[in-house]
């Protein structure tokens, strides 16, 4: 078993330092607790070279791989390690245990490389930081404040229902966007089956009957000429504008125009920002609740807004905070942060109920999040059925103006 090397306080506040033996750092340091001593710290013989503050000192992924584990694992992660933790199995069996119960491989590894850097001396929390496109700064940030206060158990509980809670809003944004999508879909292959297959056999037969067609179905027939001749046209459009899209989120100006541009959108804006504004609310306030600086805090927080406009005016309020506590003046001098969310983050600091005041904001949010998404939704699904019905009305329409000029032609 690895040798781990201490400096703690007794009881009566004398220090105290020296060494003992333990299968991982979090038995070691149950085995401090038990003699009595309160850990100042505590670190591995022979333990992998780290950077300040447990970070690596060097990143050995490749940042372009692909996520060994998804959102979705890594909530079953901090579920299932909580639950072993709990039962009182050592971390190293615990990792050893979720290893072999996983069915996916990437996850298997990303376990087993965990479970064998505890194994050598290293805190759960550097050992997480080794792969920071699996767990970001939010979960190891958290880790390391849970093993700092030994309530590692309780962390990882909050984790978990925060992933839940987070999980839930997302899942109501894309639940609400997959109505809307198929009934795009659909509407816009209907119009390309009748503009390729059904409007070029009619108009064949047309031209056999050599007679002049109204005007709706001539213009008609010229589009779905043009359609077939030049149906490389959408494509290259398609390409060109895939590509332009991704040369502009490259660049930090591109990506602050694109970002800024979604919260102008009408009725799609409101709701990306009421989702924005829950997350940054509901990740600051789990953040502190598990002792988290209040500047760390909200540089992790930032790294977690995926709308750069809003992760600029977090790092703005953040180098304008000057006393390492209130935050309300700073986020009040920009321009994304509505005012009732100002106001209630600046009662819960006058109260010293920062993190209950938060998470009274992400609840708040969260339910306009749901009347935003329901106003969203039933505007939008009407106007694409209209939409599709008037363009497919307008092509059916123009198919039996000829028909019944010739039916007419016929009757003469």
């Amino acid at each position: 078993m690895p040798t781990f090397q201490y400096r703690a306080k007794t009881q009566t506040g004398e220090a105290v330092s020296g060494a003992l033996t333990a299968g991982d750092r979090r038995a070691a340091l149950q085995q401090l607790g038990r003699m009595g001593y309160f850990p100042i710290t505590i670190e591995a013989l022979d333990a992998p070279a780290t950077g300040t503050r447990g970070q690596p000192a060097k990143q050995t992924g490749r940042p372009w791989r692909r996520r060994a584990m998804t959102r979705r694992d890594v909530l079953a992660f901090a579920a299932q390690l909580h639950t072993l933790l709990r039962s009182g199995m050592q971390l190293s069996q615990a990792l050893d245990t979720l290893a072999r119960r996983s069915t996916k491989p990437g996850t298997r590894a990303v376990m087993e490389k965990l479970r064998e850097e505890i194994i050598e001396g290293a805190s759960l929390s550097d050992a997480l930081s080794h792969h920071p496109r699996e767990f970001g700064q939010f979960f190891v940030n958290l880790v390391r404040a849970g093993e700092a206060s030994g309530r590692l158990e309780d962390v990882l509980e909050r984790l978990t229902k925060h992933y839940e809670q987070v999980g839930e809003v997302r899942d109501k944004v894309i639940t609400a966007l997959i109505y809307p999508a198929i009934v795009g879909v659909v509407g816009l292959g209907t119009i390309v089956f009748f503009m390729t297959v059904m409007v070029p056999r009619f108009a064949q037969m047309f031209k056999e009957i050599n007679r002049v067609m109204p005007l709706p179905t001539r213009i008609l027939i010229a589009i779905s000429d043009i359609v077939l001749t030049f149906w490389w046209v959408p494509v290259v459009l398609a390409v060109a504008g895939v590509l332009a899209y991704r040369q502009l989120v490259r660049t930090p100006a591109g990506r602050l125009w694109l970002d800024g541009w979604k919260l102008r959108l009408p009725l799609l804006g409101p709701v990306l920002l009421m989702h924005a504004l829950s997350q940054f609310a509901r990740t600051l306030a789990t953040l502190l609740e598990n002792g988290v600086p209040v500047l760390t805090a909200l540089q992790i927080v930032e790294g977690t807004m995926t709308n750069q406009v809003i992760a600029n005016e977090i790092r703005q309020a953040r180098a304008r905070v000057t006393d390492g506590t209130t935050i309300s003046t700073p986020l009040a001098k920009g321009k994304i942060f509505p005012p009732l969310l100002i106001d209630m983050l600046a009662v819960g600091e006058q109260s010293g109920e920062v993190v209950p005041a938060l998470k009274n904001i992400a609840d708040t949010y969260e339910r306009e999040l749901a009347q935003r998404l329901k106003i969203f939704t039933t505007a939008l699904e009407p106007l694409i059925i209209i939409g599709m019905a008037v363009v497919v009305g307008a092509i059916v329409l123009s198919v039996l103006l000829a028909v019944f000029d010739i039916t007419a032609g016929i009757g003469r």
